[in-house]
């Protein structure tokens, strides 16, 4: 009698629940069989559940979220969403209608400084993206939680690894980010499988999703090569529309104020003209087909030309601490399909923000859930970061402990970037509920 090795006897034993090639329908089934062989989650996964307007999400803080395995939070979001299966056909929610990024809260996740460090390499990013999403409130009915990534595509230099640079340079048509895929599914699944993967367990927790994009010219190549807004602009559609299909909701644009107004700018080479990112925008929807699309520009007005460009959102607009303000802006805005909204922190943060600021901040842009503002905060502001990093640091370096070339225990990596001290898991716990 032949002896199979145990993987193969798991195969002939188990049916398959998909198709099993590049461009699978059904990524999310494929990616649970990749990582255990299993077809069906298991719902007695124990989980720190709780309850809060209808909707539900773990009660844990990230050093303990990331060290669960991948199987564990794909079970997880089962139980958080009622599945006794991963259903074949996972749509995004619809919240809002297709106007939902005018409303939304834009919460940016940096897939890098969550992922798997080992002997220098850098991976996992997406899964262990998923897993953090499993403790964060997800959308409420009139306000759309949009989970965006700071990366998709890869940096210049060092992608993959610890030496890896700053998250503000993207190199199109490169495939995705090695920080963001798994090693240990390659030649099991795509690339642009494990995204889709991300986006439909996001979709199916309740959350719109979108990626950081820059627009100055020295921040972008196509292929290694250097970009020009003369010669690459169908590059750069093509790389949008590539996000699009791989079920991403939206896509921030990094300095798009810039576009019209030049004052304190400090990216690299030139941006688009507002002609040319109004065709940019618009062809944009028209190759995906996709008419709910959010695009989302830094630092953008409630000036009607970020509406004519085809902006659906500004971020950075208001005075996020005074109620009276917020409400004057809502009245302002509320019969605009654009509108420019508060931000908690963005991704400049250094790390100073008080805790009673933020959750005062939350207090005065997050209750209105009709007439409402879009918002953006980043995710020190629902789990704090070490108070040795901040925003703005880890998005231009891979940080490392002191002392140490690079990190090769994951837990000792996720122990030292978020703060576990009383004081930050009470605030995290006042954020989530002010959030949810």
């Amino acid at each position: 009698m032949k002896i199979y090795p145990i993987f193969y006897a798991q195969y002939l034993t188990k049916p398959l629940s998909f198709k099993g090639y590049y461009g699978d329908e059904q990524p999310a089934k494929k990616l649970y069989w990749n990582i255990c062989h299993q077809n069906t989650p298991n719902p007695k996964i124990p989980a720190n559940i709780i309850e809060q307007n209808g909707k539900r999400r773990i009660n844990d803080y990230p050093d303990t979220i990331l060290k669960r395995s991948a199987k564990d939070t794909i079970d997880i979001i089962m139980k958080l969403t009622g599945n006794s299966q991963i259903p074949s056909y996972i749509p995004t929610p619809y919240i809002c209608g297709d106007n939902w990024g005018r409303y939304a809260n834009y919460i940016e996740i940096n897939p890098r400084l969550i992922a798997k460090y080992n002997n220098g390499q850098i991976s996992d990013g997406l899964l262990q993206t998923l897993k953090i999403m499993t403790a964060i409130p997800p959308s409420k009915d009139n306000a759309p939680n949009c989970i965006i990534l700071s990366q998709l595509y890869p940096s210049f230099n060092g992608d993959g690894t610890t030496g890896d640079e700053t998250l503000y340079h993207a190199n199109l048509h490169k495939g995705i980010s090695k920080n963001l895929t798994a090693r240990g599914l390659d030649y099991k699944m795509g690339d642009d499988e494990q995204v889709k993967a991300f986006n439909d367990l996001a979709h199916l927790m309740g959350f719109k999703t979108g990626i950081r994009m820059p627009i100055s010219e020295g921040q972008l190549r196509v292929k290694g090569q250097d970009f020009s807004w003369y010669s690459h602009e169908k590059a750069y559609i093509d790389a949008c529309v590539w996000a699009i299909e791989l079920g991403f909701d939206a896509i921030y644009f990094d300095s798009a104020k810039h576009i019209i107004d030049m004052n304190g700018y400090c990216g690299i080479g030139r941006v688009p003209n507002k002609e040319q990112m109004a065709y940019i925008l618009h062809t944009i929807r028209k190759q995906t087909g996709r008419t709910d699309l959010s695009f989302i520009g830094e630092k953008c007005t409630p000036d009607d030309i970020y509406r004519q460009m085809g902006f659906t959102a500004g971020a950075g607009w208001g005075d996020s601490e005074s109620l009276d303000n917020i409400k004057y802006e809502i009245e302002k805005q509320k019969y605009s399909r654009y509108a420019s909204g508060p931000e908690i922190s963005n991704d400049n943060d250094i790390g100073i923000i008080p805790f009673e600021t933020k959750l005062r901040k939350m207090d005065c842009i997050l209750p209105h859930h009709y007439d409402r503002l879009p918002t953006f905060m980043q995710i020190n502001d629902i789990f704090p970061l070490s108070p040795f990093i901040n925003t703005h640091k880890v998005m231009t370096n891979v940080v490392q402990l002191k002392g140490s070339p690079s990190w090769t225990e994951c837990e000792q990596h996720w122990d030292y970037v978020f703060r576990t001290d009383n004081q930050a898991r009470d605030y995290s716990q006042k954020a989530c509920q002010k959030l949810g």
